[in-house]
């Protein structure tokens, strides 16, 4: 396969060490695939057999052990690499990590799971390389492919739910916008990365949409291959996620992801609030003992919400998620205390009480969501 100029080819020295870099970087980000790790080596193996790789499985700290697989792989195989995430996790962010620590000419990413089909990674770098698209995408929605391997119906309704989403957004048609399993160039990769979320679980649709020119895109037919081991990671989280993408890209960046879906859980609470109020009265309580305790309520679910779905990466666990649940109750208090005060302060000045709720509810999501974001669920 022709090298592009000055690109030159990596080769095994003397002694039998590997100089230079490989033509092929296969990123893999994992959580919980202790079991996949070596069959997906093998089946990499006999799947580019011949061409010039390496895989980079990008671990977020599992608890089963996955790192330990990889490092023990990596010591007899240098094809193998393995980086490991302390205090952060998600799947995009893993592979905007793992596609930057490559010099590869291309990158292709797919699962840890054995569910993508590795006996398509050759002919997806034969078209880049052919220089017939700029992203090709391992399709289960083109003549050929097949999605059989998703679990049950209500992982197939997420997966469409999705697809139908991302194809009313972005500016090429795809067939199979929710695939996790494509290649790229690496020079198209890094200098779309600084344009990337890197949140959530789906990065194809942000890679195209952050692109700094309209991208070209080819889908090649797969097959989605039942899961061998561990579980899938395919929820409602996902598709959620996926959709405060979508808005953020609506917002071009204006309104960070996190900010839109801390604020709709802000507003998931209202409802919770109001519910939880109308029953308690309708059961006979005074309004007093009822406001507080719907309120309680509301402050509850908004947190475990947040927690959930808003900060998934940064999850607080164990003892943590009390004293976080604790701030948490402080910081909402404050910012009704403030919300309360805006409001008046907007109505003394003669402005209508929509005007002034609506300011005063601005103002406290945007306290709410920076306090939270610095003191609850910071970086680790």
């Amino acid at each position: 396969m022709p090298l592009l100029p000055d690109e030159p080819a990596a080769t095994i020295i003397g002694t039998g060490e590997r100089a230079g870099s490989p033509e092929i970087t296969v990123v893999v980000p994992c959580y919980r695939e202790a079991d996949n790790v070596r069959p997906l080596v093998s089946a990499l193996e006999i799947a580019l057999a011949g061409r010039d790789w390496e895989v980079i499985f990008v671990d977020d700290n599992s608890p089963d052990g996955t790192i330990e697989v990889i490092r023990q792989l990596a010591w007899a195989n240098w094809r193998v690499r393995g980086i490991s995430r302390i205090g952060r996790r998600g799947l995009s962010s893993a592979v905007i990590e793992g596609a930057l620590a490559s010099s590869a000419r291309f990158i292709a990413v797919m699962d840890g799971d054995l569910q993508h089909d590795q006996t398509r990674l050759g002919t997806m770098v034969d078209v880049l390389a052919q220089d017939r698209c700029d992203i090709v995408i391992g399709s289960r929605h083109v003549e050929g492919g097949d999605n059989a391997g998703l679990a049950n119906a209500w992982r197939h309704a997420l997966s469409n739910g999705g697809i139908r989403l991302a194809q009313m957004m972005l500016p090429v048609h795809v067939g199979d916008p929710m695939s996790g399993f494509f290649a790229l160039r690496r020079d198209l990769f890094v200098r779309t990365a600084p344009c990337l979320s890197g949140q959530g679980f789906k990065i194809l649709m942000d890679l195209i949409l952050s692109a700094p020119e309209k991208v070209r895109v080819e889908e090649i037919p797969c097959t989605f291959h039942p899961r061998a081991a561990g579980e899938s990671k395919l929820d409602a989280v996902v598709l959620l996620q996926f959709v405060d993408l979508i808005l953020e890209k609506l917002f071009r960046g204006w309104l960070p992801l996190r900010f839109i879906g801390f604020a709709t859980v802000g507003i998931t609470g209202v409802g919770v609030n109001l519910i939880v109020m109308m029953l308690l009265r309708f059961v006979g309580m005074d309004f007093g003992p009822a406001q507080v305790i719907s309120t309680l309520i509301a402050i509850t679910s908004n947190f475990w919400l947040d927690n959930k779905l808003v900060y998934s990466d940064r999850r607080l666990r164990g003892m943590g998620l009390l004293g976080g649940f604790l701030v948490f109750l402080l910081v909402s208090a404050v910012g009704a205390w403030a919300n309360i005060g805006i409001v008046q302060l907007f109505r003394a000045k003669g402005e209508g009480l929509g005007q002034a709720s609506a300011v005063g509810a601005i103002i406290g999501v945007v306290w709410n969501y920076a306090v939270s974001s610095t003191l609850i669920w910071k970086t680790r």
